[in-house]
């Protein structure tokens, strides 16, 4: 039953009761002049909502809980081989990842790593696929071929697999290959950079971050944006590893329930 002024014929805070004759607003305590729905609220956490909002937001949370429940699932038990193989994987993956985070974007040191001849197969593929959809998708598209393979496969192992370690390692690598985007991004008016073309200052019309800023009337922008990008790919690496450390803790915690 939903918490009314009405109920409170005694005062919570004064102790005063009311008498049978009291004639005062039912809502306000008489001696001290509390109001009963702002106590309720405030000391016992209910808000007079609403059937429809209270029902709205039971559903919120059970969506919310649910997602959260699948992305912390983890077997009911740990095979021991295959949980030190992911720990020696892990603390790979978390060295490696501290590596990327202190690169500095402007020497483009992230340009020689074997993830970027990774990363570039799938952006030159972006770029075939998008072709289709316009000369600015074309361009966009290379970009967003490198995002979108490891976005894929964080679901692909999330949602079909279910195997949130495996979608913990896919989400470092989102945040690798979009760490990989940043010195183009920078360069986009200084054209330093050499791409497979040729020197950006002799084929400009290749580089893709020039075109897509000057589309988008970003090209005087394109050092905040690189900051920001850089940013992101750091915050997304820190999540993923934290995911997959996360996931480990409950691993560990399960290998001694095999028999």
């Amino acid at each position: 039953m939903a918490i009314t002024a009405n109920m409170y014929k005694k005062c919570p805070k004064c102790g005063v009761e009311r008498g049978r004759d009291d004639r005062s607003d039912p809502g306000i305590c008489p001696a001290c002049g509390l109001v009963f729905a702002k106590w309720v609220s405030r000391t016992l956490g209910v808000a007079r909502l609403p059937r429809e909002e209270v029902r709205e937001d039971a559903g919120n949370a059970n969506a919310m809980g649910e997602i959260a429940a699948r992305l912390i699932h983890v077997e009911p038990e740990t095979d021991p081989i295959i949980f030190w193989g992911r720990v020696a994987l892990f603390v790979f993956f978390f060295v490696w990842g501290w590596y990327f985070m202190a690169l500095d974007f402007r020497s483009n040191d992230i340009g020689n790593s074997f993830m970027h001849r990774v990363n570039l197969v799938f952006h030159e593929a972006g770029h075939m696929i998008f072709m289709p959809f316009g000369q600015f998708m074309h361009v966009l598209g290379g970009s967003l071929g490198q995002l979108l393979m490891p976005a894929i496969v964080v679901l692909a192992l999330v949602l079909k697999n279910h195997d949130n370690f495996g979608g913990s390692v896919g989400l470092w690598w989102l945040g690798q290959s979009l760490k990989d985007l940043v010195p183009y991004i920078n360069d986009a008016r200084d054209l330093q950079l050499q791409l497979l073309t040729g020197h950006s200052q002799d084929v400009p019309e290749t580089h893709d971050w020039a075109n897509i800023l000057l589309d988008l009337g970003l090209i005087f922008h394109e050092k905040k944006i690189a900051i920001l990008a850089n940013v992101s790919g750091n915050l997304i690496m820190l999540l993923a590893m934290a995911w997959g450390g996360y996931i480990l803790l409950l691993q560990y915690r399960n290998l001694g329930q095999r028999s």
